[in-house]
């Protein structure tokens, strides 16, 4: 098992009917995670609409969730950004918070060349003493980390990890192929989980984990203990709801499925917007055909 755990869940951030965060809701929903199969959260990522959060908030959110399950699970805070000496800063700041380690996103929007991204991973990494997990979601950022590059970052002691959502498998087995055996290739996508760990991935950095948390639990071990029937049936009882958990913008769907499910995790904040009718109706069927 990679020392971040097999199973993390990118953990959405519960906000009140106003918009303001809920720090106390943070802690109870990261503990729900946690007693339901997750070996830890990533706070304050994408999930979390780290993009309007104030690092003010953020801070507040990686205290609020370290004093929630510090010494039980995994704490790693997003602290990621497009400006180097924030994203330095706000790593500082996590460090101090409590959490166990840190995960940076690729620079979004202005779109630094390789050797750009490497100076900027590595800048960070000099800053602190916690363990880092890289995010590569060119879908998002524009800008795609290349293998070649993470193997150069992978020299560095504390960069342990990547969350990789490129999509493309031969870019996983690339990274597979240049990485050492014991840097953690997490899948970034729910339903290339399996997949992934086929070819030398540690396991995922989870969405669908709010509401199914035991069973993607129950898949990964499947898998390690080479019974692969029942990792590709758990696999592919999931993958309807992988698929509605996605059938808009991410956090959307997952923060209404736990809002269906009786955890009121709240709105989103603008710019992302509530639901269609159409959606919600196949997030509800999805949920309902997983028996929730």
């Amino acid at each position: 098992m990679s020392k971040l755990g097999n199973l993390l869940t990118a953990m959405v951030t519960p906000m009140r009917e106003d918009g303001s965060i809920d720090p106390a809701l943070a802690g109870k929903l990261a503990q729900r995670l946690v007693a339901n199969g997750s070996d830890g959260v990533v706070v304050c990522g994408t999930t979390g609409e780290s993009p309007t959060l104030t690092d003010e908030e953020k801070v507040t959110l990686y205290r609020a969730v370290a004093d929630a399950i510090g010494g039980q699970a995994i704490v790693v805070a997003g602290t990621g950004t497009n400006d180097t000496k924030r994203s330095i800063e706000l790593t500082q700041e996590a460090e101090k918070a409590g959490v166990d380690g840190i995960m940076l996103v690729v620079p979004y929007y202005n779109k630094p060349p390789q050797e750009g991204l490497y100076r900027h991973f590595r800048a960070i990494a000099e800053s602190t003493s916690l363990p880092i997990l890289l995010y590569n979601v060119p879908s998002r950022t524009s800008c795609n980390l290349l293998p070649e590059t993470v193997a150069r970052l992978a020299e560095i002691d504390n960069i342990v990890a990547i969350k990789e959502s490129v999509g493309n498998m031969d870019q996983v087995s690339e990274l597979r192929r240049l990485l050492p055996p014991d840097f953690a290739i997490y899948s970034g996508d729910d339903s290339l989980t399996l997949p992934m760990m086929a070819i030398g991935g540690a396991g995922v950095v989870s969405v669908a984990s709010h509401v199914a948390g035991n069973q993607i639990r129950e898949m990964i071990t499947a898998f390690e203990r080479g019974d692969l029937r029942t990792a590709q049936r758990i696999h592919l009882e999931l993958f309807p709801l992988f698929r509605a958990l996605f059938v808009t913008t991410n956090p959307i769907p997952v923060k209404r499925a736990l809002n269906l499910v009786g955890f009121p995790a709240g709105p989103t904040r603008p710019p992302l917007a509530p639901m269609s009718e159409a959606e919600e109706a196949v997030l509800r069927q999805a949920l309902k055909g997983f028996g929730l």
